[in-house]
């Protein structure tokens, strides 16, 4: 059964490079700043949580979420303040846990740490790591994580960085931890890692239908009632689109989420992406295109189908001008969010 009364919903954003009017690309520069601009935008619309993107590559804006992310806390009140995700492979546990300490502080406690393993693989070589080290790098990197979130001494010792004895770490939070998020793309193995360490959970749906991860959150949940552990509320994130007409909704959706899309798989082995394809996402699978009613209706379907307690849009994706992404923040936090709402308690009042 959905809460619907603690349901949260986000907005992500990867920091894809923003294009002017005219089809030219703005700076990184200008596309951080807009990023900023956005997530007040948020804010101001009662969004639940703000998350952005850590990136290596031309493409991508932002390669140091958390100061971007301290940059939106200074003009917003209440949003939480994300990464999505923090590369842990890649990054000393250390410095992660102070970044996140000191975000925490500049925002009153909104700080949110999404841990990941990386499905980009550009800052491996970059900070000097291995590829064939992939899983040992996140496990090791996670089990010290794990011992810096309690804020006591720590002492550890592994074999990709130095042993800590009896070492503080500060700042320390006010409220005595950070909230950590662990983002899974759907094996059983992520699963369970994360019930172990007693994490919350956010699954990366963007591709076929979401109902096909409904055996990951029920593995998870079984998981955490066997193994006492700590059970929280599921969260998703999906890419899409909104807009007042649906034609223009699919068309832009179309142009930047395949160029996106392409973009990645010359790299990864995907074959481009088809209209057919598309569309069958749009109509059954994981991309969130179409009018406010549109995306709400299949929001609401996903959220019920799957009792979810938290949902993050993807935004931005390909070269999206300031105005259309703008727009969609608008449409997304002052129709669409309210609209599911009211769907999934019509829907809870007929079962």
């Amino acid at each position: 059964m959905v809460d619907i009364d603690h349901l949260e919903f986000g907005l992500e954003t990867f920091g894809d490079i923003v294009a002017n009017e005219d089809g030219s690309l703005q700076t990184a520069a200008q596309s951080i700043r807009q990023i900023v601009k956005e997530g007040q935008l948020a804010d101001e619309l009662g969004v639940t949580v703000f998350g952005v993107g850590e990136h290596h590559r031309p493409d991508y804006s932002v390669s140091s979420p958390e100061t971007v992310l301290a940059s939106i806390a200074a003009v917003t009140k209440n949003v939480k303040l994300a990464t999505a995700v923090t590369v842990l492979s890649s990054d000393d546990p250390v410095r992660v846990y102070e970044r996140f300490a000191t975000l925490d502080a500049l925002s009153n406690g909104r700080a949110q740490v999404m841990l990941g393993r990386g499905s980009f693989t550009e800052s491996f070589p970059l900070f000097g790591y291995d590829l064939t080290d992939y899983d040992d790098l996140f496990n090791e990197k996670l089990g010290l994580y794990d011992l810096l979130r309690t804020e006591k001494p720590v002492t550890w010792s592994g074999k990709f960085r130095a042993s800590l004895k009896d070492q503080e770490v500060y700042p320390k939070t006010e409220h005595g931890e950070l909230e950590t998020y662990i983002g899974i793309g759907g094996s059983p193995e992520s699963v369970i890692r994360a019930v172990k360490v007693g994490y919350k959970v956010i699954i990366a749906i963007i591709g076929g239908q979401a109902s096909r991860f409904k055996p990951y959150i029920d593995l998870y949940h079984a998981a955490a009632q066997q193994l006492d552990r700590p059970e929280f509320p599921i969260a998703v994130h999906s890419h899409g689109f909104i807009a007042d007409d649906e034609d223009e909704a699919l068309e832009v959706a179309f142009k930047n989420i395949k160029a996106n899309f392409d973009r990645i798989g010359l790299t990864r082995g995907w074959a481009p992406m088809s209209r057919e394809q598309f569309d069958g996402e749009t109509k059954v699978g994981s991309f969130y295109v179409g009018t406010p009613e549109r995306v709400a209706q299949r929001i609401a379907r996903t959220i019920d189908e799957l009792g979810l307690g938290r949902f993050d849009l993807v935004y931005g994706a390909g070269n999206q001008t300031a105005a259309q992404r703008e727009h969609m923040i608008e449409l997304y936090g002052g129709k669409v969010v309210p609209r599911v709402k009211e769907i999934l308690a019509e829907t809870a009042a007929v079962k």
